[in-house]
């Protein structure tokens, strides 16, 4: 597809007005479709016809399709004919990686999941992990044919950077200054965007799950990796280099939980995965390293499993409402195993909350899809904010690595 460029403007505020503008229409197509232009207009505040020609450069990139259905219009004229977003065409790539393995998916428009697959790491070489979600994603796009990626988001927990594409630091993984971008890029041949996974399921949230419309969300992540993100209006916060929302290695009172930074009491090492399944193996819960076999024991009666997912959650409530008191949200968002799927484990997040906040935290709105999602959604920010520039510059075919 060729580039459809914007005309050429004398300075950055023409071309970043016409940004914000085009994200606004693109936005509340995916919000309130199928939806008239005219409708557009009202919700954006942007003029009839700057809507129309919006709309008409969305009609030939094949982002969105006018609706099959005219709607008539109230009194005398023409009835409507409402816009939709077109999720027929486009999938975008997602990758997280995890500690033990990556998620390779691909996704619509719309932030659904079409098809997904793990990869359990052979190695955790960055090189070999990046090469195997290449081969991963081409293989998905195989089962997916007609679908054309516009470009390929990577989700990693530690230290992201997102505007050199590059994993500053990871620790659990032993990854250091790698070049996610560049690497994958060369891989796929396509628009790669790197970024957090805490930013990357806020952005989700924001876009396709239940945060959508909220001013303010903080998102905690409570995985192997422990890390947080915070967004205010249509920002997330990222720091200098991308260090905003690393709260790993908070201090948490009480706790003897042995750091690998060399300290006591870090909240990634008292909250970590790791630590739940190693102290469900010492109790003869489990014998593996799997979470969701702790979940498994609790969910079959065990007591001494159901006591450490529990205790697990009411800790994570009692970090989240820390956060809570320094950035005062308007909604938390957390991503915990046993807030997703036990009502116990929320119950207790929510009271170490407190009762006078707990109706504004929630689990992620993606229980059975979260790290897909994760991947997803940092190319789909991407589209959302400038989609003029993030699918006019989509080359007519993938890659050969990926056909």
């Amino acid at each position: 597809m060729p580039r459809t460029a914007a005309p050429p403007l004398t300075s950055s505020a023409p071309r970043d007005r016409r940004r914000t503008s085009a994200s606004v229409v693109l936005r509340s197509v995916l919000e309130h479709g199928p939806v008239a232009r005219s409708t557009i207009a009202r919700l954006t505040g942007l003029s009839p016809a700057s809507v129309t020609d919006y709309c008409a450069r969305f009609t030939e990139l094949g982002l969105i399709r006018e609706s099959d259905t005219p709607r008539r219009a109230k009194g005398v004229g023409r009835p409507h004919v409402p816009v939709d977003l077109d999720d027929s065409r486009f999938v975008v790539g997602g990758v997280h990686i995890a500690v033990p393995y990556t998620t390779v998916a691909l996704l619509d428009l719309r932030g659904r999941v079409v098809v997904r697959r793990e990869l359990k790491h052979r190695s955790t070489d960055p090189r070999a992990v990046l090469a195997r979600a290449a081969a991963g994603l081409a293989a998905l796009l195989d089962e997916v044919p007609g679908g054309r990626p516009l470009g390929v988001g990577v989700a990693v927990g530690g230290w992201v950077d997102r505007d050199s594409g590059t994993v500053v630091e990871h620790p659990l993984l032993g990854w250091r200054e790698v070049p996610v971008r560049e690497l994958l890029g060369a891989h796929t041949g396509l628009p790669v965007h790197v970024d957090g996974h805490a930013r990357a399921l806020v952005n989700g949230e924001r876009l396709f799950g239940r945060a959508r419309g909220s001013r303010s969300v903080l998102h905690l992540f409570v995985g192997n990796v422990v890390d947080a993100a915070f967004a205010t209006g249509d920002e997330v916060h990222h720091g200098p280099r991308s260090q905003a929302g690393m709260i790993a290695h908070l201090p948490v009172p009480g706790s003897t939980e042995p750091c690998d930074c060399g300290r006591v009491g870090c909240l990634q090492a008292e909250l970590g995965e790791r630590t739940l399944v190693r102290r469900a193996r010492a109790a003869g819960v489990v014998a593996g390293a799997n979470p969701m076999d702790v979940l498994a024991a609790a969910r079959a009666g065990d007591p001494v499993a159901v006591r450490l997912v529990v205790d697990r959650s009411r800790m994570t409530g009692r970090a989240a409402g820390l956060l809570l008191d320094v950035l005062n949200p308007e909604s938390v968002v957390v991503t915990e195993v046993g807030v997703l799927y036990r009502e116990d484990c929320l119950g207790a997040l929510r009271e170490a909350v407190g009762a006078e906040r707990a109706a504004v935290v929630a689990p992620t709105s993606f229980r059975d899809s979260v790290l897909a999602v994760a991947g997803g959604s940092v190319v789909l920010d991407v589209l959302y904010r400038d989609p003029l520039s993030a699918s006019g510059a989509v080359t007519p075919a993938p890659s050969p690595e990926l056909i």
